[in-house]
């Protein structure tokens, strides 16, 4: 099984949106959502956040995600009754951007340390220059020009597919100079229909890696 998430927020809609939203792009994690008080207020629910870890808790481990001080608080509390077990770790992660490459990154089978990284990390990497790719490429590294055919392009589900794909990888692999490995800087591209993608891939599935790109984009990403 994948690793599971929590999202523990002051507002319960809050909580379940984000779940929502993150579910559309790993629909075999399990997500679980601790928001607002026991009376359905503002606030946060130690029995909540106690009952959502054991839902979420499938035998490869948990990630917490959480809004404000107090959410961190109650999860913490709630991990401390637990007798802090290592199964269960706290993301300090954004909570939607999180959540979401959080889940991409359950969605690949990655372990814990990796999807909470997937989660603490979505917003830190910048988009590099695109580089050029240079002919015939060398003996360590795959290129491939592509150009999208779907109609709405690399939007957040076929990004997050091939973040996904990608980050099951031993690979570095760029898309127009962006990290092809995560799905924020891969929807940053705002590649449309008819974008020319260049992809450069180096590590030992640096092959692998671009030929499943290929499939994708060849295949509209299965939306035509």
């Amino acid at each position: 099984m994948s690793v599971g998430l929590v999202v523990v927020s002051h507002s319960a809609q809050l909580a379940a949106g984000v779940v929502e939203l993150a579910a559309q792009m790993a629909r075999d994690v399990v997500l679980v959502a601790a928001g607002g008080t026991d009376d359905g207020g503002i606030g946060t629910s130690l029995d909540k956040v106690t009952a959502a870890l054991g839902q979420a808790e499938t035998g490869s481990g948990v990630v917490v995600l959480t809004d404000l001080g107090s959410a961190v608080m109650t999860a913490e509390t709630a991990l401390e009754f637990m007798g802090n077990p290592d199964t269960i770790v706290l993301a300090d992660a954004p909570l939607v951007e999180g959540a979401v490459a959080a889940a991409v990154s359950a969605q690949s089978g990655a372990d814990l340390a990796v999807v909470r990284k997937a989660a603490e990390t979505a917003l830190h990497a910048g988009v590099e220059p695109a580089l050029p790719v240079p002919d015939g490429g060398s003996a360590a590294e795959v290129t491939a020009v592509l150009t999208l055919i779907n109609p709405i392009g690399l939007h957040a589900r076929p990004a997050a597919a091939l973040a996904g794909a990608l980050g099951a990888m031993d690979v570095d692999i760029d898309i127009n100079g962006a990290d092809g490995q995560s799905v924020f800087l891969l929807m940053a591209l705002g590649a449309g229909q008819g974008t020319e993608l260049r992809v450069r891939a180096s590590g030992p599935d640096a092959q692998r890696a671009v030929d499943l790109v290929r499939t994708e984009v060849e295949s509209g990403f299965g939306e035509l």
